[in-house]
């Protein structure tokens, strides 16, 4: 039968299926199993489908969707928080790695000075999408230097576009002077293009499909947007992969960057397997056996000079020895963008076919490679150095104390964003009401379009590096779901969240959500208080009044949430009858009633008695003080929040 293309995709889906998930049981990087799942099903070994020319065009969007990603990381804020690393430190590894490499080619082959040039900086450039995962899986990426391997990852990806432009100018006699011209004129006239594309008509045509609340569309959006700019690139001989970072770099500050990305997500991760699986198949081992010298010596000697230069530039920027050599192992390999390079530099003519073979398998090699080398910082080197390495601040990890996530944008929560705001507390507020977005972003709102019951939207928003997180979600259902995602995946996370009655506060706390506030209470009793005060009563008895009922309002919640632990359905069916659970709450409310009035008739203080009679729930001592109108604390029970 012969193998078409989907059947070649359906096998390397199933291969990818059984060994990926098999190595990683054995410590090995996603990225590295889908090299390894590459190799074995090419040429060199099983030659199961050893067409992969098909599938290298569809694994190319791949890459291409990274690059959209990286661009929506480059908002303007972040930009400015890592301008150090990415334009000096970034600058620095470019320069010198390239420049190193450049003269030890240029010395040991004899080849011509251009092409060395061309070689030695696409040499040193690094894997990104290789990096990111590998420092994911070591959950390394939030630590200082995982934060400036991401830094100096951007630059490259930057780096790679200019000398991808720079090619046809290094090529000489080929016209290549006037196409890179050409080249660089048409990357501006892009850049423009697509800004004004991206502002006048690409959000407005979001907020259109926004709107319209079928939210399977919101994912072809973003598909549209990624495709539509590649095939547009492709189609006036610009490079696709800028294309789509110059597209997220003008998206990178729109309120639906966390849905685009959210949504472009899965697809990124299964393209790039398939795009490493194809690297992988291009791995040719007969060139290891012909050449044993060449690829092994090559591979040591890229990842040795990258490693030195690198942790050189680190100790000088006054980084711990330890950090320098981690920043330097994770940056040794090469980069997806060399093959790029190469695949360029050949088609005009720059390198042969026989220089080609051996550069990839020493790219591809140096990637098995870099595992290998964290395994040995782990074990032998970092053990030595951690007993000597001194901590200095710039080491430390980087701290979120007062990042904030908000999940739901209307009335409740836009009281906490506002104060959060008034106190300079950065925050992120997810909302799925396009109108809210619209009304807040004219004033500088930092909010996003977005469903908070989509993981991926959360993990987009940081909730990982959050030091807490408001479910101000209306729906019932979306808060539990929320809620529940948030207790199984993030236990450690402080989440404050509202209720919209007392069911809703049992259902949470059944969760592990203790600090709740039911929407509509505090303003319920400002009312009755002042309701007090107009028929008559004293102030002071009127808040005594209202601050004893708020007492004797949560330990009845309490006596509740234990019936409704012990037997939910029974609660449930309970809460049928909403005028059935109102005439309980009643009758429980003059039982109360008809005590305390005996005792005002005698002249004993109120507050006293009745909050001696709940002494026996310590947890409702301190719950008489109420928060103003103006606070988030719109509580069901005023010790919640302690």
């Amino acid at each position: 039968m012969e193998i078409t293309p989907l059947v070649q995709i359906i096998i390397f889906l199933a291969a990818a299926l059984l060994l990926v998930p098999l190595g990683k049981r054995f410590g090995i990087p996603t990225v590295l199993g889908y090299l390894v799942t590459g190799t074995i099903l090419g040429p060199s070994l099983l030659n199961i489908a050893h067409d992969t020319e098909q599938i290298g065009h569809l694994a190319e969007y791949g890459v291409i969707m990274l690059m959209f990603l990286i661009g929506l990381e480059l908002r303007p804020q972040r930009l400015w928080e890592l301008r150090q690393s990415i334009l000096l430190m970034g600058s620095l590894q470019m320069l010198i790695s390239g420049i190193v490499l450049t003269l030890a080619i240029w010395l040991v082959f004899s080849w011509q000075f251009n092409t060395s040039v061309v070689i030695g900086f696409a040499l040193a450039l690094s894997s990104t999408a290789f990096v990111l995962q590998l420092l994911r899986d070591r959950d390394q990426l939030a630590t200082s230097y995982g934060q400036q391997t991401f830094s100096i990852l951007l630059f490259q990806d930057i780096a790679a576009m200019v000398l991808l432009a720079l090619i046809p100018v290094l090529a000489g006699n080929n016209g290549g002077a006037h196409h890179g011209i050409a080249y660089f004129a048409a990357v501006i006239a892009s850049f423009s293009g697509l800004f004004l594309f991206s502002r006048y008509i690409l959000r407005p045509f979001f907020r259109f499909v926004a709107k319209s609340a079928a939210t399977e569309l919101l994912t072809a959006v973003a598909l549209f947007i990624v495709l539509g700019v590649a095939v547009l690139m492709e189609a006036i001989g610009l490079s696709t992969t800028l294309g789509a970072f110059l597209t997220g770099v003008l998206l990178a500050d729109s309120e639906f960057r966390h849905e685009l990305e959210a949504s472009i997500q899965p697809f990124k991760g299964l393209l790039l397997g398939l795009f490493f699986m194809t690297v992988g198949m291009g791995v040719s081992l007969h060139v290891i056996v012909e050449q044993p010298l060449l690829i092994v010596f090559g591979t040591l000697a890229l990842m040795m000079i990258k490693i030195v230069c690198v942790a050189g530039i680190a100790l000088y920027r006054k980084s711990s020895a330890l950090n320098s050599l981690r920043l330097g192992v994770a940056l040794s390999q090469g980069g997806e963008f060399a093959f790029v390079v190469f695949a360029v530099a050949a088609s005009e003519g720059m390198i042969s076919q026989a220089m080609t073979s051996p550069l990839t398998l020493i790219v591809t090699l140096s990637m098995i490679l870099t595992p290998i080398f964290f395994w040995i910082m782990d074990h032998w080197i970092e053990p030595i150095l951690s007993k000597n390495d001194i901590p200095q601040a710039f080491d430390e990890l980087p701290k979120h104390d007062q990042h904030i996530i908000v999940a739901g944008f209307g009335r409740f929560g836009q009281i906490l964003t506002r104060i959060a705001h008034l106190h300079q507390i950065p925050f992120t507020a997810i909302d799925n009401n396009i109108d809210h977005i619209d009304f807040m972003r004219r004033f500088g709102g930092h909010v996003y379009y977005g469903d908070a019951t989509v993981p991926e939207i959360l993990q987009s928003a940081g909730v990982e590096t959050a030091k807490l997180f408001v479910i101000a979600v209306d729906d019932v259902e979306d808060s539990l779901y929320i809620a529940r995602h948030l207790r199984l995946h993030h236990p450690s996370l402080t989440v404050l969240a509202r209720a919209r009655d007392r069911r809703h506060v049992y259902q949470l706390r059944e969760l592990g959500i203790d600090q709740v506030w039911r929407e509509s209470v505090h303003s319920a009793l400002s009312m009755s208080e002042q309701m007090l005060n107009a028929l008559g009563y004293e102030p002071e008895r009127s808040k005594n009044h209202v601050a004893n009922f708020a007492h004797y309002d949560e330990k009845l919640i309490r006596q509740q949430q234990a019936n409704y632990n012990v037997n939910p359905q029974k609660m449930r069916t309970a809460y049928d009858s909403m005028m059935q659970d109102l005439q309980n709450l009643f009758e429980n409310d003059e039982f109360v009633h008809r005590e305390q009035m005996q005792k005002i008739e005698k002249h004993q203080p109120i507050k006293d008695e009745m909050s001696g009679s709940l002494h026996d729930d310590e947890d409702a001592n301190d719950s008489a003080h109420q928060p103003s109108e103006d606070s988030p604390k719109e509580n069901s029970s005023h010790h919640d929040m302690r």
